[in-house]
């Protein structure tokens, strides 16, 4: 049934454009991150993962749909090639414009990037940090000369002195702050321009070693909140040499003016770095994110297809659906009419109409149907008691209802499993296992009708039954279930195939065998008559004319006499009979020095009710049939066997005859009991059909197979002879099998 894909496909849609509006917008930031490295180091790479995340969402709808796609292509759905065709050519369109666009955008923005960086610029920018350094040093050395001269009137000065002194150095000077400390550090006197400072701004070790190494340290540094300084520290002798030389520090300040022009050329000179450092991310970046938007364009192009093609397929899909709908006899479906008005819309009002009608015509029908259902109990009582078993299951194979003949057949009370799954009841009578077996297959097919043959063991030997089985609609408060109807044809089977052959040997015996003696005496009569008459050539022509006339006529007769003998309808003398002493009196009749005969019976084996001359004929077969079988190499070697199954109905004595010949073609293995099939250049095919018809004759079966070591061979199972116990010893050959595995 097709439905009109409006609510997956809407919801399938809204996602689609979210997630398209998205990485639109994610590229758009991308683009934009770029030409900022500050926000292309922080967001680029998240900006990259959102993008590659909304193409896998993408990539991963389009991937249900070419899957769906697949699927009705392979189950041939109408439309489903026209879909396929609607793709592949917006995909073409789409790809080939957008290609040659991706193409030469990325050379172009590759050439423009690489203009960005010009030789001349970086010269221009290294010449301009170059000067900006060369004017401060010299600034700083001036510095540097003005605090010499600072620190040689500080020389003889004591530390009540020192004081004095530096404020009147500093006034004198445009320094902003003066300090005379000790070699270990202790501050002796300073002088700031801010009176509110009382604690002067001490020089760092590092400052402090590079000064004793160089014997002066000057730098631009910045001085806590009053921005940049050039700092100054000389050697200062003193008159004491217990203290050492004193250290003099000077702080003169950098106008604002030059410090902005200076950090702007080093920003500047910094922010070029940097660009040239992203030089390959950038043309990376913008290649990928030309990538994404080739990919996003040939996805939303693809999904777009998707969507014009269901829209386009969609009417014919519902007028197909709405057409298997009344095939199967739903005349109550309404197709949905097509937005627009078209010849496709005219169609669908038109089909409508005519399922209306015979819509009408149908609910008639179903008035007459619940009529019917009125009579429900009636034929219920009436099931009961028809001669053919009847089940009824529920959808999930639980037994609704059985009648007497079912448990009559099948010899168990299922009465008292009404409301039991099929697998309780096979768990608690497993002789049951092949029947439910059988109807358990034919449900699981789902087909509305089936018929098979069930062949299976009951207390009196081989039961043929012919099963049929169908599906049940609900009906008022009970649900859908199954139907299946069997009965026992063993004795009708039999009968049939008696009759069959029976008239199929008059007839043999009417059409061929009668013609034969004429035959016969007419070539003898010719040849006895005309051969002392002629001489040379034309009496040895006529001489083997005629013995050839004689032979196959003989053949015939023994053919025809063979084809009776298998259409004969048996008269059985059924008595207790020990299969291993007649397997011994028959093994006793081919003593022979070419052919070795062997012998494996197991002892105590309980007799079985058959009729002595018919397993003697099956014996004689058998054993005719392994002497003739194509040996490559090696002496012809027989053996027989014999064995006690234990079965969950009745016991079964197996006996199997085994030859180490070549084995049967693979080819007509499956035909081996079937009349006239043979391998033999002088066989009529008919041994192995007689076996066949007297294992039946007896409730048995018969197999055969080739071995995988060599040779082959036929197995025949008998019933066991009721309440004949088996007297077990240690070569009973008692094994536990079921029949379906012997017949698998």
């Amino acid at each position: 049934m097709a439905t009109k894909p409006v609510s997956y496909f809407s919801v399938e849609a809204v996602l689609v454009a979210i997630v398209g509006l998205l990485l639109l917008g994610s590229l758009y930031m991308m683009g934009a991150a770029t030409e900022n490295s500050a926000q292309f180091d922080r967001i680029y790479s998240i900006l990259v993962l959102v993008n590659i995340v909304g193409l896998v969402i993408l990539l991963v709808l389009l991937g249900i749909n070419f899957q769906r796609l697949r699927r009705q292509y392979k189950e041939r759905v109408i439309g489903s090639r026209m879909t396929v065709r609607l793709i592949a050519i917006f995909v073409l369109l789409a790809l080939i414009p957008v290609s040659i666009v991706f193409y030469f955008s990325l050379q172009f923005l590759h050439r423009s990037i690489d203009s960005w960086f010009d030789v001349r610029v970086e010269q221009a920018l290294n010449d301009s940090l170059s000067l900006s350094r060369i004017a401060l040093d010299s600034r700083m050395r001036n510095m540097v000369s003005q605090t010499e001269a600072m620190a040689s009137n500080l020389t003889d000065a004591s530390e009540a002195e020192a004081a004095l002194r530096l404020n009147d150095l500093r006034d004198e000077s445009n320094s902003t702050e003066l300090m005379l400390m000790a070699s270990s550090g202790r501050i002796i006197a300073s002088s700031n321009i801010d009176p509110i400072i009382i604690v002067p701004n001490k020089p760092t070790a590092v400052m402090l070693s590079q000064m004793r190494s160089n014997g002066s340290y000057f730098s631009l540094d910045a001085v806590d909140d009053l921005g940049l300084h050039v700092r100054v520290l000389l050697e200062v002798p003193s008159g004491n040499a217990i203290t050492g030389p004193r250290i003099f520090q000077s702080l003169f300040p950098i106008s604002e003016r030059v410090s902005q022009l200076t950090d702007s050329v080093q920003d500047a000179y910094a922010q070029y770095e940097r660009l040239v450092y992203l030089r390959e991310p950038l043309k990376f970046s913008f290649t990928l994110t030309l990538s994404l938007v080739l990919l996003l364009t040939i996805l939303v192009a693809a999904w777009a297809a998707f969507l014009s093609a269901r829209r386009l397929v969609y009417p014919i899909q519902v007028l197909a659906t709405g057409t298997r709908a009344v095939a199967s006899g739903n005349y109550d479906q309404r197709l949905p009419l097509p937005g627009n008005n078209d010849e496709m819309g005219f169609l669908v009002q038109s089909f409508n109409d005519m399922t209306r009608r015979i819509g009408l015509a149908q609910s008639d029908a179903k008035h007459s149907q619940q009529q019917a259902e009125s009579q429900r109990a009636y034929l219920e009582a009436v099931l009961r008691r028809l001669s053919s078993g009847v089940l009824t299951l529920s959808r999930d194979l639980v037994l609704r209802t059985v009648n007497d003949a079912a448990c009559d057949i099948l010899e168990i009370k299922l009465d008292a499993y009404i409301g039991c799954s099929l697998n309780e009841i096979r768990s608690d009578n497993p002789k049951l296992g092949i029947f439910l077996d059988s109807v358990d297959d034919r449900l699981e097919q789902g087909k509305a009708e089936w018929v098979e043959e069930v062949i299976r063991f009951n207390s009196h030997g081989r039961q043929v039954l012919m099963c049929r089985g169908a599906t049940l609609p609900g009906v008022g408060d009970m649900g859908a279930g199954h139907v299946i109807v069997f009965d026992d044809f063993t004795t009708l089977i039999r009968a049939q195939r008696d009759a069959a052959w029976g008239e199929v040997a008059r007839r043999l015996a009417h059409e061929i065998k009668n013609p034969l003696t004429p035959i016969q005496l007419s070539a003898e009569r010719m040849r006895h008559r005309y051969l002392p008459m002629l001489k040379g050539e034309e009496g040895d022509l006529l001489d083997r004319s005629t013995n050839t006339i004689v032979q196959q006529v003989e053949v015939m007769k023994e053919m025809v006499k063979a084809f009776s003998e298998y259409a004969r309808a048996p008269r059985l003398e059924t008595v207790p009979l020990d299969i291993n002493r007649l397997i011994g009196e028959a093994l006793d009749l081919y003593g022979s020095d070419n052919i070795s005969f062997s012998a494996d019976l197991a002892d105590g084996l309980p007799k079985i009710e058959a009729d002595r001359g018919r397993i003697r004929q099956l014996l004689n077969n058998l054993i005719k049939n392994a002497i003739e079988a194509p040996h490559s190499s090696g002496q012809p070697r027989i053996t027989i066997m014999t064995r006690l199954i234990r079965g969950h109905v009745t016991n079964l004595v197996e006996m199997d005859v085994i030859d180490n010949g070549d084995g049967f073609p693979d080819d007509i293995i499956g035909e081996l009991f079937e009349p006239y099939v043979t391998t033999k250049p002088k066989g009529t095919g008919l041994g192995l059909a007689i076996v066949k018809k007297i294992v039946e004759e007896h409730g048995g079966i018969v197999r055969a197979q080739n071995l995988s070591a060599g040779g082959a061979a036929v197995m025949i199972r008998f019933p066991a002879l009721a309440g004949d116990t088996p007297k077990p010893s240690d070569k009973a050959g008692i094994i536990e099998e079921t029949t379906e595995q012997f017949e698998a």
